[in-house]
């Protein structure tokens, strides 16, 4: 209760916080948990306070006690004490037995030397105890007359009920995969993938539909009522085409045709009935489960049609429109409608207000960046109450910034790629709050009134070229690259012959210009080389120039080692953070979803992945990020292309639960030709002189030994 409460302020309008709200006032189930627990510790303090009452004190056996002497009595004085007791408590004088074998026991135990010796070494006179245990079982279980009724209860329950629950789970989970998804339905979109890999969003929903989890007779769940033969169809006249002719199965069976009514009515945010409103809530709460393994199955086509060949794999625009469907059930919206209509209070005819020529915001990053007195102005049909709601919610949504780093491991260069190679790509996610961008805006928009007056031109040319918060900077950077190597390149008289080196697989946006501050290298070595030559010239004697020589290997070995090292400490720290990914288990509770139709809280998850949209293939498999609630570090790994060449590849973050948030990010390959493999290594290679040697060591040692030998002979 108390985090719904604290959720109560951003998603109090949430289909899914209003149906939790009331299933927790509705529900006895808590009440009863509180009473079972007072009722529990109260038991345990009544119990706990009875054992305290208990009084058991543990008494040595002192055996001067028994006999009414005082420690240290003489051996005389004992004897003479056991002989009164005796003709007191003897059975034959018609004494306590109890009491006369105490006190026969405490005489030995103090005139015997064993017993004696026992009673000061285990404090027993008959030596050390011995130590019993046993099971608590009630009286009836044990008695002779019961032995039947407890056989047939003991075989009943261990030959006949155990046997059966077991079955019965067994037969069951046989039935799921590993993510709860019924086998039968994982085959289904396996059938369709391989059947249709290029599928587009209607074909797409129809296999959704389609899956076993909304027949009846596979899950008891779903359920068909006896109103569906009037209300379905009624929907169905009122949503238009939805291909009811096709008479190809599944998708004509009742269950597929009324899952896939509902799924549409939801995404047209159509009202239904009562009865149809829970069916459909199951529907929507299905299917993005089922959508992520209709994912994993195009992912693992595409795996057998890249290692195997002889069938086309699915299309990227398949796989991606699972993802955009995922979005679009989860925010209750079509494709083709407004991101903004994911905000409360938005309806399709507020949208004239927000792409307005003078406006012109058609996202949610388009809303975000307008000033607040222009926001406020363009959202005037709203109240204040409500615009401060809409704002709560924007605030609310993720901003994520990617960082993106290209190179190979484990090999000697890792910026050079090579045909062949395994490139793994590591992006770092960032997430931060919208509210966050709000302040980012509100401060760069807020300059002194001085500055602003005396800089009037200045930052008119700059809000020419200034880019929004969440977009990548990286086309300013380049048109300034641009700009200054043309600069570079004009004041250069004669440009030099020589090529700078690029590193391989830089990201777009964060290219490095090389180019002309390798030709100024160049000329300035010219220079260099040119005095240096002089200098040498006038060097008097080879030896001079021997040590200079050495000098020089003497730090571009030390440079090596340095380059070296740093490789190998950065190694190091990516295969510790590896380690420990794999070690600690994460959370999968990120940041709830706003989401005003979903019918179940849902987390913030993501996919990333790799892809040429040029050839529509992916090029490394989907990773579902569900663990990104501040920063994520994820590591993509592909083969490069076996050809040299330069290639164009696109690095994509996808919501799978937000529309109009994902983002696009260029990644550029340079791929170069693989180093041939040396049949003769030259660290194999040992000169003469060195088995020359080796052999003079070895027979001096034998030597050795043998006179060793004889001296000590």
């Amino acid at each position: 209760m108390l985090r719904l409460k604290s959720l109560r302020r951003v998603h109090g309008r949430c289909l899914w916080y209003r149906l939790r709200l009331m299933k927790s006032q509705q529900s006895i189930v808590p009440t009863l948990k509180k009473a079972a627990l007072l009722f529990g510790w109260a038991v345990f303090l009544l119990l706990a306070y009875k054992v305290s009452k208990l009084d058991r004190e543990y008494q040595e056996y002192n055996p001067y006690e028994v006999l009414n002497l005082d420690p240290g009595a003489s051996l005389s004085e004992i004897k003479k004490q056991y002989r009164v007791l005796s003709l007191k408590f003897h059975p034959d004088k018609g004494g306590d037995e109890a009491t006369f074998m105490r006190i026969a026991k405490a005489y030995a135990a103090l005139t015997n030397e064993q017993s004696r010796q026992n009673w000061e070494t285990y404090g027993n006179p008959d030596g050390p105890g011995a130590t019993s245990f046993g099971i608590a079982l009630p009286a009836w279980i044990v008695d002779q007359k019961n032995s039947m009724l407890v056989l047939l209860v003991y075989g009943l329950a261990f030959m006949v009920i155990l046997p059966v629950v077991v079955g019965t789970w067994w037969y069951r989970s046989i039935r799921y995969s590993g993510d709860q998804i019924l086998i039968n339905t994982t085959q289904l979109f396996m059938h369709f993938m391989y059947k249709t890999p290029n599928m587009n969003m209607k074909r797409l929903t129809m296999v959704l539909t389609a899956a076993f989890e909304f027949d009846p007779r596979s899950n008891k769940e779903a359920t068909i009522r006896p109103t569906d033969n009037i209300e379905v169809p009624q929907l169905i006249r009122e949503l238009g085409n939805i291909n009811v002719k096709k008479k190809e199965p599944p998708f004509c069976y009742p269950y597929s045709l009324k899952a896939r009514v509902l799924v549409l009515a939801h995404l047209t945010r159509m009202d239904v009935s009562e009865e149809l409103e829970e069916d459909q809530r199951f529907v929507t709460r299905k299917s993005p489960a089922l959508l992520q393994e209709m994912i994993n199955v195009g992912c693992q086509l595409t795996m057998m049609a890249n290692s195997r060949g002889g069938f086309h794999a699915p299309r990227l625009v398949t796989i991606e429109n699972c993802m955009k469907l995922t979005q679009m059930i989860v925010q209750g919206l079509q494709e083709s409608k407004s991101p903004l209509l994911q905000l409360p209070h938005f309806e399709e005819e507020h949208l004239r207000y927000c792409i307005s020529k003078k406006y012109k915001v058609r996202s949610l990053q388009d809303l975000v960046s307008l000033k607040d007195s222009d926001r406020r102005s363009m959202l005037r049909f709203l109240g204040e109450e409500k615009y401060d709601e809409v704002m709560a919610v924007l605030g609310s949504f993720p901003h994520i910034t990617m960082d993106i780093k290209l190179q190979v491991l484990d090999d000697e260069d890792s910026n050079n790629i090579t045909a062949g190679s395994i490139v793994t790509v590591t992006v770092t996610l960032t997430r931060k709050r919208m509210s966050e961008v709000f302040e980012k805006e509100q401060d760069s928009s807020t300059c002194p009134t001085e500055e602003a007056s005396t800089t009037e031109e200045t930052q008119g040319d700059s809000s020419k070229s200034k880019t929004k918060v969440w977009q990548n900077k990286s086309k300013g950077a380049k048109k300034t690259a641009k700009s200054k190597k043309k600069k570079l390149t004009k004041k250069k008289a004669t440009p030099a012959p020589a090529k700078a080196k690029q590193a391989n697989g830089n990201v777009a946006g964060n290219e490095v210009v090389a180019a002309p501050a390798a030709k100024e290298d160049d000329n300035d070595a010219s220079d260099k080389g040119s005095d240096s030559d002089e200098g040498e010239a006038n060097k008097d004697s080879p030896s001079e120039r021997d040590e200079d020589s050495d000098k020089q290997s003497d730090t571009e070995v030390d440079e090596i080692g340095g380059d070296d090292e740093e490789e190998w400490e950065a190694l190091q720290q990516s295969i510790q953070r590896r380690e420990r990914a794999l070690l600690e288990t994460k959370s999968k509770v990120t940041h709830p979803v706003y989401s005003l139709y979903f019918p179940e809280e849902k987390q913030e998850w993501w996919w990333l992945y790799i892809a040429d949209r040029r050839d529509q293939t992916l090029v490394s498999m989907p990773y579902h990020v569900c663990t990104l609630k501040d920063t994520e570090e994820v590591e993509l790994k592909f083969p490069a292309p076996s050809k040299t060449g330069n290639y164009q590849y696109s690095v994509i973050l996808r919501s799978d639960s937000y529309l109009g948030l994902d983002q696009i990010k260029p990644l550029k390959l340079e791929v170069h030709e693989a180093k041939a493999m040396l049949d003769n290594h030259p660290q194999w290679d040992i000169p003469d002189t060195e088995e020359e040697d080796e052999e003079q060591e070895d027979s001096d040692g034998i030597e050795e030994s043998e006179e060793d030998d004889e001296d000590n002979d």
